[in-house]
């Protein structure tokens, strides 16, 4: 197992519950805040906090190539993830986007092994695999779930393109990772971030009311922006400093679990026994995707007990 490798976890479980408790506080902010503005203000906030963190330290030197690749990091996600994930919304109903959306683990596994040359073994296969089927469950255990198509395939493309965004996210992010900290990968992506959504901000200000603002939205708000954005950006971007990007990106599958509970705990919303019974298969599916390699009888036999992380 690799080293620090309770910390790196703690990390990936940390993120896991950030971003699980953000779709509850999101929808709390969206109350009384427009989609953008209320994307906007997560990461200036959060970009000011690492600001205030930075202070006395120098600027993060990043080659003139790392540069490039952390614009691109910001594009893919926050930027065009969320726009596609949002825009996406409003064309398919969002059962189905869960579907697509755990299919990141599987874009990434390609991803990481033609751009990082990654191994994965046979159990974190298998754990995608599994973690995709719990959530299956999770959506389809829902009241009144239907599987009919009515006219949303241009939605489905775009939530397509949110998972490759997503998925190149996590590849880059764990290519630097190599060279630079979690810390200063962070705090350029926020920053880059909030200077991506300021432009959509700038549509929906004149129509913005700020008096109509609640209380309650701006709690949420605070949440999104210390936990969600700051918080949760950094203690993944340590996790893929520390772990393969194929081993990492599973743990987004344990988010919907997360968001339940809290929705349930928050927002008085149930699980359904079926859908219970697919978040237990989605924690099953992270606990077997990261068992140290070896420990299957299966992989033993074949001789594959070599690390996963090629470093």
């Amino acid at each position: 197992m690799e080293q620090n490798s309770l910390k790196t976890y703690a990390a990936l479980v940390a993120t896991m519950i950030f971003w699980g408790l953000s779709f509850v506080a999101t929808k709390v902010a969206l109350e009384s805040l427009p989609t953008f503005t209320l994307v906007f203000l997560r990461f200036i906030l959060a970009a000011l906090i690492f600001v205030f963190l930075r202070r006395g330290f120098k600027w993060p030197s990043f080659s003139r190539r790392d540069h490039v690749k952390m614009i691109l990091l910001a594009l893919f996600e926050p930027g065009l993830y969320f726009i596609f994930e949002t825009i996406g919304l409003q064309y398919t109903s969002a059962a189905k986007t869960s579907l697509i959306i755990a299919t990141i683990p599987v874009v990434v596994f390609v991803l990481s092994t033609l751009m990082l040359g990654e191994r994965t073994s046979i159990a974190s296969i298998l754990g995608a695999l599994l973690s995709f089927f719990g959530i299956v469950l999770l959506v389809m255990g829902e009241p009144g779930f239907s599987l009919k198509v009515r006219g949303s395939f241009f939605g489905d493309l775009l939530i397509c393109a949110a998972v490759i965004s997503a998925s190149l996210y996590i590849v880059f992010a764990r290519d630097l990772g190599r060279n630079y900290s979690s810390f200063d990968i962070t705090f350029i992506q926020i920053l880059y971030g909030a200077v991506f959504f300021f432009f959509p901000f700038l549509f929906e200000l004149p129509n913005l009311l700020w008096e109509t603002i609640t209380i309650r939205s701006w709690i949420a708000v605070m949440y999104l922006t210390i936990f969600a954005t700051a918080g949760a950006f950094m203690c993944y971007n340590y996790a893929l400093s520390q772990v393969p990007a194929s081993r990492a990106s599973v743990f987004i599958n344990g988010i919907p679990v997360v968001t339940a509970v809290g929705a349930w705990m928050i927002l008085d919303e149930r699980l359904t026994t079926v859908q219970a019974t697919g978040g237990g298969l989605v924690l099953l599916a992270v606990f077997l995707t990261n068992l140290p390699k070896g420990i299957m009888p299966f992989e033993k036999r074949n001789g594959t007990n070599e690390s996963c992380d090629p470093s």
